[in-house]
């Protein structure tokens, strides 16, 4: 069995839980999420608890039923507080500004790069040089922020191009003749 999956999944006050043989629904005050629940792994409630189970005699249970109770409790984080992602932009000139459901970024091509955003996928832009991603999806928050990302990903001599927020980039040294 999955060390991942032996813990339960706890509830919140004010988030409902939809168990069916096939899909598991989680409502909550940001919103509703729906997962395609695995043939080899079954979910039980258990007052304001769920456990993943792998089913008898099921080939790869013990995985899929860890990575069942992972996505599990993302949706029960994501409905009760949300996921956010946070952008910086690092170069002379580069700005994102964020217009409703649309991120314009200007990063240094002969262009603007407009991003247009998914349902349910916010954007901010507290400063020229910052974006916030945020989300009750975590899956679709980080997908949406590594395709911004990908637009200009941060180089590694002078370190310019959109960086996530704590990310770390090892600069090269030069040549030298």
């Amino acid at each position: 069995m999955s060390r991942i999956a032996k813990y339960p999944v706890m509830l919140p006050q004010g988030v409902e839980v939809t168990l069916s043989p096939a899909e598991v629904s989680v409502k909550g005050p940001l919103g509703m999420l729906r997962q395609a629940v695995h043939p080899s792994v079954s979910i039980e409630r258990e007052g304001d608890k769920l456990q993943c189970r792998a089913m008898a005699g099921a080939e790869n249970g013990g995985a899929h039923s860890g990575t069942m109770r992972a996505l599990l409790a993302n949706m029960v984080t994501g409905v009760t507080s949300g996921f956010e992602k946070r952008l910086t932009l690092v170069g002379v000139g580069y700005r994102a500004q964020a217009q409703g459901a649309r991120l314009n970024l200007t990063l240094g091509f002969s262009h603007p790069v407009v991003v247009d955003m998914p349902e349910g996928i916010k954007v901010e832009t507290p400063s020229q040089t910052e974006i916030v991603i945020k989300g009750i999806d975590k899956q679709a928050v980080g997908q949406v922020a590594a395709e911004v990302r990908a637009y200009r990903p941060p180089e590694p001599y002078k370190g310019k191009g959109v960086r996530y927020a704590n990310e770390v980039i090892v600069m090269k040294e030069t040549k030298k003749k």
